[in-house]
């Protein structure tokens, strides 16, 4: 029957409907000159929810973006120092990181530990005893998620002191976490064999967002109180998806679940339950799931932070180390990027909008090139990392001693290219050296370092923008010198023997 249901949504998906099992018991309705018709609605029914789930992954960064660009030059206006503002973005990154943490965690444990759940780091708010998309459903905490996010947009557009501004990033920092809740409605839609093609494409959809919402935002802020409706304009998106997500055919599309967790498929109390009776069954199970006892969110975290403990003192101590140094040192250079364009060229907001849209498209192109590169470099992650980690060293300081716009613009335009192949290259590095048996844990572990990176990185820049506004680059020009001699001294255990299947992040 599990495969009757996922056979209308591989259809859905344009994918070729799979041989139904010997002795296997048919669907109602599929029977002998019913299957056509009754296909038919179902399928239609699963790729309309699909693309929904795509429209709020676009909707989601679309908003979003409008607005982060911009926070430097608000929270400046407000007549705080960078130090200050460096502060107020790391209790964003820690709330952030928290979240995560505790869920991410408790998510492993709920879902059987599959590698997908811990690779895509499903952070969703969460009850002391479990997963709170598992105990209210995923249409409650995505909805939950969005509103709370929009409130927290919306006392952003009110803030007219420092105070206010700390206060905005609360909720955004506790309840942002729309794209991972819906990555988690796909992985349960499709089938596991075609989650990567179809997270892929939610990927690419929440891009194009990415690379369109800094050009409105850019635009906006040129008016008159820009800032605020600009920010009023990205809680309306907000309210948008929420009623998006209200309308979708909640009733109309069954939900997997995982391996150890609640099967639809196997358990035929379960079997044909929508979303809502799957909440239900999951509440009335308690706290045990697959016989181990749900754990309080604290012991989450204090297990969390020994696994990490764990991996950071083992031999791959060095991978993580790059990681986390190259993730500071790119963020360090989009830190300020908008306020410093300004202060140290006169460039308007909006035509650093642009800019920032021209590098987020050619950083979504630069995939297509790192087969060529791989290939070229018989397949040496290693050798591909130091190189382009060298190109983004050489960039970072060639951005920070910049005279005029056209170096920004060139040096803008390679960095684009440079850290997406440096950000896949790693993650590739990791799993190779790691083995295929921790790839889940391992991929997770590299989120939450880069997590830690989001709440140094603010503080850095904060420090570094008291002294110049080409501080911050500068600092991340120096992080990378450190990784590149990091990479250099240590052995390459990565070489041409190496994975010829790329995994991307």
């Amino acid at each position: 029957m599990e495969l009757g249901r996922r056979r209308d949504l591989g259809s859905a998906l344009g994918l070729a409907p799979a041989p139904a099992k010997p002795g296997q018991e048919p669907r109602p309705g599929a029977g002998a000159g019913a299957g056509a018709g009754a296909g038919a609605p179902g399928a239609v029914r699963a790729r309309r929810f699909v693309l929904c789930l795509y429209l709020v992954g676009f909707l989601d960064l679309f908003g979003v973006s409008m607005v982060v660009p911009l926070l430097s030059l608000h929270v400046k206006s407000l007549g705080a120092s960078p130090t200050v503002a460096g502060v107020v973005g790391s209790s964003y990154g820690i709330l952030q990181l928290f979240s995560s943490a505790v869920v991410g965690h408790i998510w492993g444990h709920f879902h059987g530990g599959g590698d997908f759940a811990v690779s895509q780091t499903l952070a969703v708010p969460c009850f002391p005893q479990g997963c709170w998309s598992d105990v209210v459903g995923r249409r409650s905490s995505l909805l939950a998620c969005i509103l709370l996010s929009a409130l927290g947009y919306l006392i952003l557009g009110a803030s007219t002191s420092v105070f206010l501004f700390a206060l905005a990033r609360v909720p955004v920092g506790i309840f942002k976490h729309t794209l991972s809740i819906s990555r988690a409605l796909l992985s349960d839609l499709v089938a596991e064999k075609e989650r990567p093609l179809v997270i892929g494409r939610f990927n690419t959809a929440s891009s194009v967002g990415f690379i369109l919402g800094p050009m409105v935002g850019g635009y906006l802020t040129e008016l008159d109180d820009g800032f605020y409706l600009t920010a009023f304009i990205c809680f309306s998106v907000f309210i948008l998806n929420a009623g998006l997500v209200w309308l979708f055919p909640w009733s109309e599309v069954k939900l997997n679940s995982t391996k150890h967790g609640l099967r639809l498929g196997k358990s035929h109390a379960l079997l044909g339950k929508t979303d809502r009776e799957v909440q239900e069954a999951a509440t009335r199970r308690g706290t045990t799931v697959s016989g181990k006892p749900a754990r309080l969110p604290w012991m989450e975290v204090v297990s969390t932070l020994r696994d990490m403990k764990s991996l950071i003192v083992s031999e791959m101590w060095d991978i993580f180390l790059v990681r986390l140094l190259m993730g500071v040192a790119v963020m360090l250079y989009y830190s300020n990027f908008v306020l410093a364009l300004e202060e140290r060229f006169g460039v308007r907001p909006k035509t650093t909008g642009y800019l920032i849209s021209y590098s987020s498209a050619l950083g979504a192109l630069a995939g297509f090139t790192l087969g060529p590169i791989l290939r070229l470099y018989k397949h040496n992650s290693h050798a591909v990392l130091l190189h382009s980690s060298v190109l983004t060293f050489t960039l970072l300081l060639l951005y920070s001693t910049a005279h005029t716009m056209g170096i920004v613009v060139f040096s803008s335009t390679l960095l684009s290219f440079s850290t997406a192949i440096g950000r896949t290259c790693i993650t590739d590095l990791q799993l190779t050296v790691g083995g295929a048996q921790a790839s889940g844990t391992l991929i997770g572990m590299g989120q939450s370092v880069t997590a830690v990176g989001r709440v140094i990185a603010p503080l850095l820049s904060g420090v570094a923008q008291e002294v110049s506004p080409c501080g911050p680059p500068s600092l991340g020009a120096a992080l990378a010198l450190v990784a590149i001699i990091v990479m250099s001294v240590s052995r390459p255990r990565c070489g041409g023997d190496g994975s010829d299947k790329l995994k991307s992040e």
